[in-house]
């Protein structure tokens, strides 16, 4: 291995901004097409205080008033791990999935949070308001008419692979300290992703290890690095992650919290591009080079370059989908594409 260690330290800071008001986090985050770290904009957040103020069990007790009385999914990972959860020597899973209370899997935090090999143990993307009563109201930043997916991520010190997301996301650290490595999009080809299917968390991957990565077998990974760019988040703070960016995300703490909202500033009726991707590996990919040439013409015509030219030779108000969609002309093309793949 050539050149052992990552120099996310010497990587460019995220932009900064102090602690905004609602209305100008709003206008922020309209104009902002990379990240930024808003300092202390949820430090007042109970959740916040408990765990500065009581320490990891004092977040904990906070959390456990507030839990629904059901079973939570939570990953288990060996000890030995670096917190990493990843994929194994056979391209599984190096953790295991369960199911408990809250209560028993924090007392699982509680025996083993003074032990150098203590298993990984992670709550990953609960929805707060199907696991906790009033958790979401008590603790919330105001993002105006966006309808946000609020999620909660609960954990020991964990090391989560570079990966990214479609909807806009704006991450708040609640307990514990978080490190973000993040990359912008047009990085994918130098973060070596993993399988589309076969995925952690159901995002591809980058198989890179951050923290030693192997530059004789992933040498582009270099050129992701120069386009690097850090936050270190202590609680209270949140971080902008626009749609796309690629992040690593480091949890640092015996007991961390991150509290994410995701929203998407396309319109609600559009269809998802990553389903069409894959519908486009399995009808197009693997067609001879001549038959995939000609349907990169249709994509480019139809689709990539707005469609702008696919249209004018039609009469108006009768151009169907090749018209800009809206919410009705997208419910019948839904329509129609699942009765053809119900063929």
């Amino acid at each position: 291995m050539a050149d052992a260690g990552v120099p996310a330290e010497r990587a460019r800071a995220v932009a900064e901004t102090g602690r905004l008001d609602s209305a100008a986090l709003d206008g922020r985050l309209k104009c902002s097409a990379e990240p930024f770290v808003a300092r202390g904009i949820a430090k007042d957040w109970p959740l916040v205080r408990a765990g500065v103020e009581a320490g990891g069990k004092g977040a904990r007790d906070y959390l456990v008033r507030h839990a629904r009385d059901r079973s939570f999914e939570v990953n288990v990972g060996q000890p030995g791990q670096g917190g990493r959860l990843f994929y194994d020597d056979g391209m599984e899973m190096n953790f295991r999935m369960g199911r408990a209370t809250l209560a028993d899997i924090f007392a699982g935090i509680d025996a083993n949070e003074d032990k150098p090999d203590a298993p990984v143990i992670y709550l990953s993307s609960l929805e707060m308001k199907d696991y906790f009563e009033g958790l979401d109201a008590a603790n919330r930043i105001d993002l105006g008419d966006r309808r946000t997916r609020d999620s909660i991520w609960i954990g020991t010190r964990t090391c989560i692979a570079a990966h990214n997301d479609q909807p806009d996301n704006l991450a708040v650290c609640a307990v514990g300290r978080r490190r973000f490595t993040l990359f912008p999009p047009e990085c994918f080809a130098d973060l070596y992703l993993g399988p589309l299917e076969n995925t952690p968390a159901g995002r591809a991957v980058s198989m890179v290890d951050l923290g030693a990565p192997d530059f004789d077998r992933y040498p582009r990974f270099r050129n992701a690095l120069a386009s690097a760019q850090v936050a270190e988040l202590e609680p209270g703070d949140a971080l902008f992650i626009p749609s796309m960016w690629y992040h690593h995300v480091d949890a640092l703490d015996p007991f961390n919290v991150l509290v994410n909202y995701w929203w998407r500033e396309t319109p609600p009726f559009l269809g998802d591009a990553e389903q069409a991707m894959l519908h486009a590996i399995l009808a197009i990919r693997d067609l001879p080079e001549a038959a995939r040439a000609r349907w990169k013409a249709l994509f480019d015509h139809y689709v990539f370059s707005g469609g702008a030219d696919a249209r004018p030779h039609l009469p108006e108000g009768k151009r169907g989908i090749l018209d800009p969609l809206d919410g009705e002309s997208a419910s019948r093309l839904r329509a129609f594409l699942l009765r053809m793949l119900s063929r």
